[in-house]
Protein backbone atom coordinates (compact mmCIF):
# COMPACT_ATOMS: atom_id res chain seq x y z
CA UNK A 1 0.00 0.00 0.00
CA UNK A 2 1.06 3.47 -0.27
CA UNK A 3 0.72 6.41 1.90
CA UNK A 4 0.99 10.31 1.76
CA UNK A 5 0.90 13.40 3.61
CA UNK A 6 0.31 16.79 3.42
CA UNK A 7 1.67 19.42 5.33
CA UNK A 8 -0.54 21.90 4.53
CA UNK A 9 -0.15 25.97 3.82
CA UNK A 10 -2.32 28.75 2.33
CA UNK A 11 -0.33 29.23 -0.64
CA UNK A 12 1.81 26.07 -1.36
CA UNK A 13 2.26 22.96 0.69
CA UNK A 14 4.63 20.13 1.44
CA UNK A 15 3.66 16.53 -0.15
CA UNK A 16 5.26 13.44 0.73
CA UNK A 17 4.55 9.77 -0.56
CA UNK A 18 5.95 6.48 0.89
CA UNK A 19 5.70 2.93 0.48
CA UNK A 20 4.71 0.18 2.48
CA UNK A 21 7.97 0.05 4.02
CA UNK A 22 8.46 3.35 4.41
CA UNK A 23 10.73 4.68 1.12
CA UNK A 24 9.84 7.82 -0.32
CA UNK A 25 8.02 7.93 -3.93
CA UNK A 26 7.56 11.08 -4.20
CA UNK A 27 8.34 14.57 -1.93
CA UNK A 28 7.84 17.60 -3.66
CA UNK A 29 6.09 21.74 -2.79
CA UNK A 30 3.34 22.53 -4.74
CA UNK A 31 0.59 24.82 -4.53
CA UNK A 32 -2.16 25.03 -2.79
CA UNK A 33 -4.73 24.60 -5.47
CA UNK A 34 -7.48 21.60 -6.33
CA UNK A 35 -5.62 21.05 -9.30
CA UNK A 36 -1.59 21.06 -8.04
CA UNK A 37 -3.03 18.86 -5.12
CA UNK A 38 -4.83 16.14 -7.36
CA UNK A 39 -1.84 16.05 -10.03
CA UNK A 40 0.74 15.35 -7.05
CA UNK A 41 -0.87 12.58 -6.13
CA UNK A 42 -1.81 11.13 -9.21
CA UNK A 43 -0.13 7.83 -11.03
CA UNK A 44 0.36 5.93 -8.37
CA UNK A 45 -3.13 4.59 -7.36
CA UNK A 46 -5.37 5.34 -4.86
CA UNK A 47 -4.07 5.90 -1.31
CA UNK A 48 -4.59 6.49 2.09
CA UNK A 49 -3.83 10.16 2.43
CA UNK A 50 -3.49 12.16 5.86
CA UNK A 51 -3.30 15.74 6.58
CA UNK A 52 -3.59 17.87 9.95
CA UNK A 53 -7.08 19.59 10.79
CA UNK A 54 -7.17 23.30 10.14
CA UNK A 55 -8.74 25.94 7.89
CA UNK A 56 -7.96 24.47 4.66
CA UNK A 57 -8.17 20.86 5.35
CA UNK A 58 -11.70 20.43 4.77
CA UNK A 59 -11.75 21.54 0.79
CA UNK A 60 -8.30 20.23 0.29
CA UNK A 61 -9.64 16.40 1.53
CA UNK A 62 -12.64 17.01 -0.21
CA UNK A 63 -11.40 17.33 -3.54
CA UNK A 64 -8.77 14.46 -2.75
CA UNK A 65 -11.84 12.15 -1.83
CA UNK A 66 -13.53 13.63 -5.44
CA UNK A 67 -10.29 11.81 -7.05
CA UNK A 68 -10.59 8.41 -5.41
CA UNK A 69 -8.13 8.79 -2.51
CA UNK A 70 -9.20 7.67 1.28
CA UNK A 71 -8.43 10.79 3.38
CA UNK A 72 -7.70 11.49 7.33
CA UNK A 73 -7.75 14.99 8.56
CA UNK A 74 -6.33 14.20 12.03
CA UNK A 75 -5.94 15.98 14.74
CA UNK A 76 -2.63 17.79 15.38
CA UNK A 77 -2.83 18.02 19.37
CA UNK A 78 -2.54 13.96 18.75
CA UNK A 79 1.46 14.13 20.06
CA UNK A 80 2.33 10.41 18.91
CA UNK A 81 1.85 11.53 15.51
CA UNK A 82 4.84 13.55 15.72
CA UNK A 83 7.05 10.61 16.99
CA UNK A 84 9.80 11.01 13.86
CA UNK A 85 10.07 14.94 14.60
CA UNK A 86 12.80 16.24 16.05
CA UNK A 87 11.47 18.37 18.28
CA UNK A 88 14.14 21.15 18.08
CA UNK A 89 14.37 21.13 14.39
CA UNK A 90 11.29 21.97 12.58
CA UNK A 91 10.87 22.41 8.90
CA UNK A 92 8.16 21.53 6.47
CA UNK A 93 9.89 18.32 5.20
CA UNK A 94 10.71 17.36 8.73
CA UNK A 95 6.64 17.89 9.10
CA UNK A 96 5.57 15.98 6.25
CA UNK A 97 7.97 13.00 6.95
CA UNK A 98 6.94 12.55 10.44
CA UNK A 99 3.10 12.96 9.00
CA UNK A 100 3.77 10.42 5.90
CA UNK A 101 5.53 7.87 8.93
CA UNK A 102 2.38 8.19 11.14
CA UNK A 103 -0.18 7.41 8.50
CA UNK A 104 1.67 4.01 7.50
CA UNK A 105 1.97 3.05 10.80
CA UNK A 106 -1.20 4.68 12.10
CA UNK A 107 0.06 6.76 14.76
CA UNK A 108 -3.12 9.31 14.24
CA UNK A 109 -6.10 10.16 15.66
CA UNK A 110 -8.37 11.54 13.29
CA UNK A 111 -10.59 14.62 13.86
CA UNK A 112 -14.25 15.56 13.63
CA UNK A 113 -15.28 16.66 10.32
CA UNK A 114 -18.68 18.98 10.82
CA UNK A 115 -21.08 17.95 7.99
CA UNK A 116 -21.92 20.15 5.58
CA UNK A 117 -25.18 21.56 6.92
CA UNK A 118 -23.93 22.58 9.61
CA UNK A 119 -20.55 24.23 8.12
CA UNK A 120 -23.02 26.27 6.89
CA UNK A 121 -24.43 27.18 10.14
CA UNK A 122 -21.15 27.83 11.45
CA UNK A 123 -20.19 30.34 8.47
CA UNK A 124 -23.16 31.79 9.43
CA UNK A 125 -22.89 32.16 13.27
CA UNK A 126 -19.70 33.48 12.58
CA UNK A 127 -20.55 36.16 10.16
CA UNK A 128 -23.30 37.00 12.68
CA UNK A 129 -20.40 36.63 15.14
CA UNK A 130 -18.35 39.58 13.20
CA UNK A 131 -21.10 42.15 12.94
CA UNK A 132 -22.13 41.83 16.36
CA UNK A 133 -18.25 42.51 17.30
CA UNK A 134 -18.00 45.27 14.50
CA UNK A 135 -21.37 47.07 15.96
CA UNK A 136 -19.61 46.57 19.76
CA UNK A 137 -16.61 48.59 18.33
CA UNK A 138 -18.22 50.99 16.78
CA UNK A 139 -20.46 51.83 19.85
CA UNK A 140 -17.48 52.41 21.89
CA UNK A 141 -15.81 55.06 19.35
CA UNK A 142 -19.38 56.88 19.33
CA UNK A 143 -19.25 56.95 22.82
CA UNK A 144 -16.09 58.26 23.37
CA UNK A 145 -16.10 60.80 20.66
CA UNK A 146 -19.41 62.27 22.27
CA UNK A 147 -17.64 61.78 25.49
CA UNK A 148 -14.44 63.74 24.36
CA UNK A 149 -17.04 66.79 23.61
CA UNK A 150 -18.57 66.62 26.93
CA UNK A 151 -21.96 64.66 25.68
CA UNK A 152 -23.40 61.11 26.60
CA UNK A 153 -25.14 58.90 24.71
CA UNK A 154 -27.67 57.53 26.99
CA UNK A 155 -27.55 54.12 28.07
CA UNK A 156 -29.79 50.99 26.07
CA UNK A 157 -29.51 48.16 23.88
CA UNK A 158 -27.79 48.94 20.29
CA UNK A 159 -30.19 48.37 18.44
CA UNK A 160 -31.74 52.19 19.13
CA UNK A 161 -28.74 53.58 19.26
CA UNK A 162 -29.01 55.69 15.94
CA UNK A 163 -32.29 56.91 17.69
CA UNK A 164 -30.86 57.91 21.11
CA UNK A 165 -28.24 59.61 19.20
CA UNK A 166 -30.43 61.43 16.71
CA UNK A 167 -32.28 62.79 19.82
CA UNK A 168 -29.30 64.49 21.10
CA UNK A 169 -28.85 68.11 19.85
CA UNK A 170 -24.86 68.25 18.57
CA UNK A 171 -23.01 70.57 17.32
CA UNK A 172 -23.03 70.63 13.24
CA UNK A 173 -19.38 70.04 13.34
CA UNK A 174 -19.65 66.98 15.89
CA UNK A 175 -22.52 65.98 13.81
CA UNK A 176 -20.55 65.75 10.95
CA UNK A 177 -18.07 63.63 12.76
CA UNK A 178 -20.36 60.76 14.18
CA UNK A 179 -22.43 60.75 11.00
CA UNK A 180 -20.77 58.03 9.03
CA UNK A 181 -20.91 56.22 12.49
CA UNK A 182 -24.83 56.78 12.69
CA UNK A 183 -25.01 55.14 9.48
CA UNK A 184 -22.62 52.38 10.03
CA UNK A 185 -25.07 51.28 12.78
CA UNK A 186 -27.96 51.66 10.91
CA UNK A 187 -26.66 48.80 8.42
CA UNK A 188 -24.65 46.81 10.89
CA UNK A 189 -28.61 46.63 12.84
CA UNK A 190 -30.59 45.70 9.89
CA UNK A 191 -27.53 43.10 8.30
CA UNK A 192 -28.14 41.35 12.03
CA UNK A 193 -31.52 41.62 12.35
CA UNK A 194 -31.59 39.87 9.55
CA UNK A 195 -29.44 37.28 10.41
CA UNK A 196 -31.09 37.23 13.60
CA UNK A 197 -34.50 35.89 11.38
CA UNK A 198 -32.86 33.24 9.72
CA UNK A 199 -31.25 32.16 12.72
CA UNK A 200 -34.84 31.56 14.03
CA UNK A 201 -36.11 29.70 10.77
CA UNK A 202 -33.51 27.55 10.97
CA UNK A 203 -34.07 27.04 14.82
CA UNK A 204 -37.43 26.31 13.97
CA UNK A 205 -36.72 24.02 11.13
CA UNK A 206 -33.85 21.78 13.54
CA UNK A 207 -36.14 19.28 15.91
CA UNK A 208 -32.71 18.98 18.20
CA UNK A 209 -32.66 23.08 18.22
CA UNK A 210 -36.24 23.07 19.35
CA UNK A 211 -35.12 20.93 22.17
CA UNK A 212 -32.39 22.43 23.21
CA UNK A 213 -33.84 26.06 23.43
CA UNK A 214 -36.59 24.44 26.20
CA UNK A 215 -33.74 24.85 28.70
CA UNK A 216 -33.74 28.42 30.44
CA UNK A 217 -31.31 30.88 28.94
CA UNK A 218 -30.56 29.27 25.79
CA UNK A 219 -32.12 30.81 22.85
CA UNK A 220 -31.49 30.52 18.78
CA UNK A 221 -27.72 31.27 18.69
CA UNK A 222 -27.07 29.41 21.41
CA UNK A 223 -29.06 26.45 20.44
CA UNK A 224 -27.58 26.68 16.99
CA UNK A 225 -24.21 27.32 17.87
CA UNK A 226 -24.14 24.27 20.15
CA UNK A 227 -25.95 22.05 17.93
CA UNK A 228 -23.03 23.11 15.04
CA UNK A 229 -20.46 22.67 17.24
CA UNK A 230 -21.46 18.93 18.48
CA UNK A 231 -22.33 18.18 14.59
CA UNK A 232 -23.16 14.51 15.80
CA UNK A 233 -24.22 13.88 19.23
CA UNK A 234 -22.80 10.10 19.22
CA UNK A 235 -19.40 11.28 19.09
CA UNK A 236 -18.92 11.99 22.58
CA UNK A 237 -19.55 9.31 25.11
CA UNK A 238 -20.65 10.85 27.77
CA UNK A 239 -21.55 14.67 29.42
CA UNK A 240 -18.50 15.07 30.94
CA UNK A 241 -16.55 14.85 27.59
CA UNK A 242 -18.61 17.30 26.40
CA UNK A 243 -18.16 19.65 29.07
CA UNK A 244 -14.31 19.39 28.88
CA UNK A 245 -14.18 19.67 24.98
CA UNK A 246 -15.78 23.18 25.40
CA UNK A 247 -13.18 23.92 28.08
CA UNK A 248 -15.34 23.97 30.89
CA UNK A 249 -13.77 21.69 33.29
CA UNK A 250 -10.96 23.13 35.74
CA UNK A 251 -7.28 22.69 35.31
CA UNK A 252 -6.20 19.86 37.33
CA UNK A 253 -2.79 19.04 38.45
CA UNK A 254 -2.44 15.97 41.01
CA UNK A 255 -0.03 13.53 42.23
CA UNK A 256 -0.51 10.88 44.93
CA UNK A 257 -2.06 12.63 47.80
CA UNK A 258 -2.02 15.83 46.51
CA UNK A 259 -4.90 17.45 44.60
CA UNK A 260 -4.95 20.98 43.19
CA UNK A 261 -7.45 22.66 40.25
CA UNK A 262 -7.17 25.72 39.34
CA UNK A 263 -9.21 27.72 36.66
CA UNK A 264 -11.50 26.16 33.69
CA UNK A 265 -8.87 24.79 30.81
CA UNK A 266 -10.71 27.16 28.33
CA UNK A 267 -10.01 24.31 25.45
CA UNK A 268 -12.31 24.12 22.55
CA UNK A 269 -14.74 26.71 20.69
CA UNK A 270 -14.37 30.26 22.70
CA UNK A 271 -17.10 31.51 21.00
CA UNK A 272 -19.44 28.62 22.36
CA UNK A 273 -18.18 28.41 25.86
CA UNK A 274 -18.73 32.61 25.74
CA UNK A 275 -22.55 31.63 24.92
CA UNK A 276 -22.65 28.95 27.41
CA UNK A 277 -21.30 31.62 30.16
CA UNK A 278 -24.05 34.53 29.09
CA UNK A 279 -26.86 31.66 29.29
CA UNK A 280 -25.89 31.29 32.49
CA UNK A 281 -26.04 34.39 33.46
CA UNK A 282 -29.27 34.62 31.96
CA UNK A 283 -30.31 31.73 34.48
CA UNK A 284 -28.85 33.17 37.20
CA UNK A 285 -30.73 36.75 37.05
CA UNK A 286 -33.87 35.00 36.59
CA UNK A 287 -35.80 32.87 39.28
CA UNK A 288 -37.88 31.44 36.43
CA UNK A 289 -35.06 29.25 36.09
CA UNK A 290 -36.33 27.33 38.81
CA UNK A 291 -33.86 24.56 40.03
CA UNK A 292 -31.14 25.91 37.98
CA UNK A 293 -31.19 28.90 39.93
CA UNK A 294 -31.52 27.25 43.20
CA UNK A 295 -28.72 25.04 42.25
CA UNK A 296 -26.56 27.96 41.01
CA UNK A 297 -27.76 30.22 44.97
CA UNK A 298 -26.12 27.20 46.32
CA UNK A 299 -23.17 27.11 44.55
CA UNK A 300 -22.73 30.82 45.27
CA UNK A 301 -23.03 30.95 49.00
CA UNK A 302 -20.51 28.40 49.05
CA UNK A 303 -17.58 29.37 46.34
CA UNK A 304 -18.82 32.75 45.16
CA UNK A 305 -21.24 34.42 42.32
CA UNK A 306 -17.99 34.09 39.10
CA UNK A 307 -17.60 30.32 40.01
CA UNK A 308 -21.09 29.88 40.74
CA UNK A 309 -22.09 30.98 36.94
CA UNK A 310 -19.03 29.00 35.17
CA UNK A 311 -19.96 25.93 36.95
CA UNK A 312 -23.43 26.76 36.07
CA UNK A 313 -22.21 27.18 32.58
CA UNK A 314 -20.92 23.93 32.53
CA UNK A 315 -24.21 22.20 33.87
CA UNK A 316 -25.88 23.84 30.83
CA UNK A 317 -23.53 22.26 28.23
CA UNK A 318 -24.10 18.55 30.16
CA UNK A 319 -28.11 19.13 30.53
CA UNK A 320 -27.73 20.49 26.59
CA UNK A 321 -25.80 16.94 25.77
CA UNK A 322 -27.87 15.03 27.37
CA UNK A 323 -31.26 16.33 25.78
CA UNK A 324 -29.89 15.49 22.54
CA UNK A 325 -28.89 12.27 23.15
CA UNK A 326 -32.31 11.08 25.37
CA UNK A 327 -34.36 13.29 22.58
CA UNK A 328 -36.19 14.75 25.50
CA UNK A 329 -37.33 18.50 26.60
CA UNK A 330 -35.98 20.15 29.74
CA UNK A 331 -38.19 20.22 32.83
CA UNK A 332 -36.86 21.31 35.87
CA UNK A 333 -38.63 19.66 38.35
CA UNK A 334 -37.02 16.28 37.56
CA UNK A 335 -33.59 17.90 36.76
CA UNK A 336 -30.96 15.29 37.41
CA UNK A 337 -27.44 15.88 39.13
CA UNK A 338 -25.06 16.66 35.87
Amino acid sequence: MVYGAIDLHLRSSQIRIIDAAGGVIRERRVVTSPAALVAAFAELGTMRVLLESGTESEWVAQVLEAAGHTVVVADPNYLPMYGERQRKVKTDRRDVAALAEANRRGWYRAAHRTSAAQRAVRQQLRTRRHLVRLRSGTMSVLRALLRQCGYRLPAGSPERGPARLAALTLPAALGETVAPLRRTLETLNEEIAALDAQCETLAAADTVVQRLQTVPGVGPVVALTFRAYVDDVGRFASASQVSAAMGLVPREASSAERRHRGHITKAGPSELRSLLVQAAWACWRSKRSGSLHAWAQGVAGRRGRRIAVVGLARRLSRILYALWRDQSVFVAATLAAA
